[in-house]
This record gives structure tokens, sequence and C-alpha cells, in this order.
């Protein structure tokens, strides 16, 4: 008996995904993370299938630094809203073992109450090394999830490199964890991530250290009112609160400022602009990854540049110069 068509095939998983089958979205998230050729024209026609629901989810991006209890706080605040009634699905980018390409962390571990509710579903990816631990598919991961009916997607990045900066175009809400500490840790905070961040939100205020939390959390809203008002956002925006996950203490007042703030910009059209202007950055983003992908494909292309590098390396060639005789050679 033959296989069905790639697009009939596809379909059918299409329509698994709209009836929330967690096994096809599984199966469909991990087509959409493969690089093979065939794959990816699948992955292509199986996105268009499902693009047409109409479901839309609450995209919230965080990040911080390891140890600042990313893991902790997605569980007590997941779990906070299943039990609202609410379908939660958790993106978990997890670093990539330079070796096999898996991941080593192992979010669902470090998860288990989330694990297993049956409004949750948890996806550890590898971030594969791009772009700064952010896998490339994460967003048609989370178009996937939307497709499925999930109300809430949360992103997790590494907290290194470019992540932040990454998660940020392709979720609604960016916030920033991270822990009570001292005036010399604020000196750290870049002021890029201060300024991409929707919300700062310090951990761990409880026990011994919510006095110290308290102090940071005033800091980093010091720090905040320095920056430059954002046109998308509300009076007291962007802000620094306080929650202990463990305790599970301050999530709701979190959840009620986010959904505050996403009311407003829904108001005044901020909301629809940003996921237009994110649509545009992520077809441009394909446009130069499929620009480099042909460019390593090419075997003259790779002979050619290996042999510019190589004069660069030896100080025989500048690299601003190397590079405007590599354009001008792609160009024919």
């Amino acid at each position: 008996m033959s296989k069905p068509e790639p697009a009939a095939r596809m379909a059918e998983v299409a329509r698994r995904v709209l009836d929330g089958d967690r096994r096809a979205l599984s199966r469909a998230i991990t087509l959409v993370e493969s690089g093979r050729a065939d794959h990816r024209a699948e992955a292509a026609a199986l996105l268009d299938a499902v693009r047409t629901s109409g479901r839309e989810a609450l995209r919230i991006g965080l990040s911080g630094t390891p140890g600042v209890g990313k893991s902790t706080f997605i569980e007590a605040f997941g779990t906070m809203l299943t039990g609202q009634g609410l379908k939660v699905a958790v993106l978990a980018v997890d670093p990539s073992s330079a070796r096999s390409g898996g991941s080593i962390l192992g979010d669902k571990t470090r998860m288990g109450r989330l694990s297993r509710d049956p409004n949750a579903f948890i996806r550890p990816s590898p971030s594969q090394t791009h772009l700064g631990g952010v896998a490339r598919r994460t967003r048609e991961a989370v178009a996937l999830c939307e497709a499925a009916g999930f109300d809430v997607v949360l992103i997790e990045t590494v907290g290194v490199g470019q992540s932040e900066t990454v998660v940020a175009e392709m979720s609604d809400l960016f916030l920033l964890l991270m822990a009570p500490a001292g005036g010399d840790e604020l000196q750290g905070v870049k002021r890029g991530i201060m300024e991409i961040a929707d919300m700062i939100v310090v951990n761990k205020a409880d026990g011994d250290l919510k006095a110290t939390a308290t102090r940071t959390c005033a800091d980093y809203a010091g720090a905040l009112r320095l920056l430059r008002k954002r046109p998308q956002d509300p009076p007291g925006y962007p802000k620094a609160i306080m929650v202990s996950a463990i305790e599970e203490s301050g999530l709701a007042a979190a959840w009620d400022d986010m959904q505050g703030l996403i009311a407003w910009r829904r108001d005044h059209g901020h909301w629809a602009a940003r996921r237009q202007a994110q649509a545009r950055h992520w077809f441009e983003e394909e446009v130069r990854q499929g620009l480099l992908a042909r460019l390593t494909a090419d075997p003259e292309a790779r002979s050619r540049m290996a042999a510019l590098g190589t004069a660069v390396a030896h100080g025989e060639a500048e690299p601003a110069q190397a590079a405007e005789e590599m354009l001008a050679w792609l160009k024919g």
C-alpha cells in the first residue's frame, strides 16, 4: 500500500494538531525543527495548513541568568494559570551538546508537577548553537502551539548572548528574571536588556532574601524610570516586581500586571503593530539564513570563501576588501 502524498499527510497532521492532539503536536514540532530539505517542505505545508485557524495565544518570553530560578518560576506560574482553566505551553530552549546537538538540561525533569498537568505541554528543544541559544524554529513551534489551542505560550531562553533580543522578537511580553542582589549586580545589567524588558521580575523574595529582594526591586524600578518612556507602554511600565516562586507569592499580581499591559496595547493598536513588525522581521531573517545556506552549499562559493579567509588571516587582504570581492563574485 503506497504512502499518502506529502500534502495529504500534512493535512491530516494539521487536522490532528487543530484538534489538540498532543502526540501530533510533538511530532509537528519535531518536523519544523528538522533541517532536512524534504522536512522543511513538509513543515511549510503544515504551517500553511494551520495558519488559517485564527487562534492566538499570549506569547511570554522569559530570560535570566542561570540560577535565578526560571524553571521554578515557570512551573509555579504555569500551574497557577492552568488552575484558572488556561492551557499553557512551555517551549524551553536548552543549551545544545556541542558533540551530539541534543538538549543537556531536560526541563521536564525540573518541572515535574507542571509536566503532569493535563492542561500543560512542555517541549524542551536544543538551541542548536543558533542565535545565542534560541532555536531558529522556536517561532514555528509557537505557531503550532497556538493552532493547538493553547492560551499562553511561555518561551524560556538560556539567558546568554543574543537570546534575550531574539526571544523579544517572537513574544508579546518579555520578562527578565533577576535574583536578589546588591548594587554591583545592577551595574552589570546591560542597558539594552533593560530597554527590551517589559517587566523585571525579582524572584526568590522569601525568607532571609526578602529584604534584599525589596531593595533590589526598588533599584531596578529606579533604573527603569531613568530610561526613555516607550510609546508602546502605558504609565508605570516597564516595571519591576517581586515574586517568590517557591512560596508562590506575587504570581497573581504579576499576571494581573501582564494582562493590564496587554489590554492597553490592544486598545491602542500596539499589539497588532508588534505582531506585524515581528512577522516582517522573521521573513527577512529567513531570507538571510536561506542566502547563507546557499552560500555554504555551493562548492565553488565555499572554496572562494576559504581562499579569501586565508588571505585575510595572513594579512594579505583587509576584511572589508575581501568581503566586497566575495559579494561582487556572488553578483556575477
